[in-house]
This record gives C-alpha cells, sequence and structure tokens, in this order.
C-alpha cells in the first residue's frame, strides 16, 4: 500500500472522528433509517450492472456534515444454475453538504466492505462454499431532497475501489469537478467500480 493510500485512509477516518465528536451540537430529528436501491457496476470491462437491496442508517452530526452506514444485499445463480452467488457489502460513509435546504447537494467519501459467498450447489444443495472480501475506498457526489421535517429521498453516483496508480483494470479520474483535475492526474488517482444509489430516510 503506497504512501498516498495510507494518506488517504487516515484522511477519512479523522472526518468520522470529527463529526462524530460534534454530534451532540445537532438538533432532534438527526437520526434516520430507511431502504436503500443500488446499481453496481463492478467490472469496468462489462456493461452490464447488478441491482442490489438494502437498507441505511444515517446520523446528522452537524449543518453540514452526517455519517451513512449503509448494507446491500444480491442472491442469485449463475447462467448454469450450478452456484449460487451472495454479495452483501458494507459501506460507511462521510457526507458534506456544502449548503442545506429543501434540494441539498452533498459530496460522499468512505469506506467499504465488499464481502461475497460461492456455493456449489445440485439439486438444491450446497456441495462445497468460499468466501472472499474485498477492501476499497469510495466517493462521489449526490443529492437529498427534503419531505418535510422527518423524511428526504436521496441519490448519488460513487466511484468504487479509489486507488492511487492504475493498471489495466482500473480507469483514471473520480469526481468529474472542475478544479480537481489537476489534483487527480498528480495523484494518478483511478477506480475500479461505480454505484448508483437511491434510497428514502425517515428521521427520529
Amino acid at each position: 500500500m503506497s504512501q498516498q493510500f495510507r494518506r488517504f485512509g487516515a484522511a477519512v477516518v479523522a472526518g468520522f472522528c470529527l463529526v462524530i465528536g460534534q454530534a451532540n451540537e445537532v438538533d432532534a430529528q438527526s437520526f434516520g433509517v430507511g431502504p436503500r436501491f443500488s446499481f453496481v457496476r463492478g467490472d469496468l470491462k462489462a456493461d452490464s450492472r447488478s441491482r442490489y437491496s438494502g437498507a441505511m442508517l444515517r446520523l446528522r452530526t452537524s449543518p453540514r456534515t452526517a455519517i451513512e452506514l449503509s448494507l446491500d444485499y444480491r442472491n442469485h445463480l449463475n447462467e448454469s444454475l450450478t452456484e449460487r452467488i451472495k454479495d452483501y457489502p458494507i459501506q460507511g460513509s462521510l457526507l458534506l453538504y456544502p449548503v442545506r435546504a429543501t434540494f441539498s447537494p452533498y459530496l460522499v467519501t468512505g469506506i467499504g466492505w465488499y464481502s461475497q459467498r460461492v456455493e456449489a450447489v445440485q439439486d438444491n444443495q450446497v456441495l462445497t462454499s468460499t468466501k472472499t472480501r474485498k477492501t476499497g475506498y469510495h466517493a462521489g457526489l449526490g443529492a437529498d431532497m427534503r419531505l418535510g421535517r422527518h423524511a428526504a429521498v436521496h441519490a448519488d453516483y460513487r466511484y468504487t475501489f479509489i486507488g492511487f496508480g492504475r493498471d489495466e483494470d482500473s480507469e483514471p479520474g473520480v469526481l468529474p469537478v472542475p478544479g480537481f483535475r489537476g489534483l487527480q492526474d498528480r495523484l494518478k488517482l483511478s477506480h475500479k467500480g461505480s454505484m448508483w444509489t437511491s434510497g428514502v430516510t425517515v428521521y427520529f
């Protein structure tokens, strides 16, 4: 792991610690839960996207920040019906809001743990099972649309498995934001996946 990658991870952790420390300054209706749906492109060489469903928890830690914990799930058989594949990624994210209004854009960054279990099946019986797990950083852009004091809908686009340095399985660039391109080129930022997410949050 490069020194730049370690610094990026340390910055994410520091951001989480900062916003958690501000949680007591936030008013009521700061804790929310709700369903979430994702369309994930894990293989950059393929055009297909996989659909996931799951749930999320959001905590408004200040007027300009929030943290999110999400769990998605997908269960499917391969084309030959010989393997059952279960994916359940978990993401922890920091959301940064330049402004808070009925329509609130945000930047999102964080870390994810992507677990997959592959079961060899025959006649509905599991013969063998293997499990793998990957860890990677993500970042992207999104927006909330407030539905009164106690609910909001959101949608965002996230690049996944962000790294420093590029290879044949990665694509250059992370955030298509003017002014960031020079920094991205110097750091050689790349990614190996992307995802759309959307959901509804009910606040208490």
